[in-house]
């Protein structure tokens, strides 16, 4: 089943020369998409950063807030 699907698919394929133009073609069209594929990947990144840093410091605060109230420095 499996080598008949490989089979069909290598019928199917576009020759040489021809894959090599479209493949050229395509990496023109696309190359700026993929520069901005990178810049949003980075800025969620940057972003993800933020965000733990911000939980970071809400934990930080809550921890001050629960110890202050009871006393204790492990808030129970």
């Amino acid at each position: 089943m499996q080598a008949e699907a490989v089979r069909l698919h290598r019928q199917s394929t576009i020759p040489g020369a021809a894959a090599g133009a479209l493949r050229a073609v395509e990496s023109f069209l696309f190359r700026g998409a993929e520069a901005t594929a990178r810049r949003n990947a980075w800025s969620a990144v940057l972003e993800d950063r933020k965000r733990a840093k911000d939980r970071r410091e809400a934990q930080h605060v809550m921890d001050a807030l629960v110890s202050a109230r009871t006393g204790r420095p492990d808030g129970f």
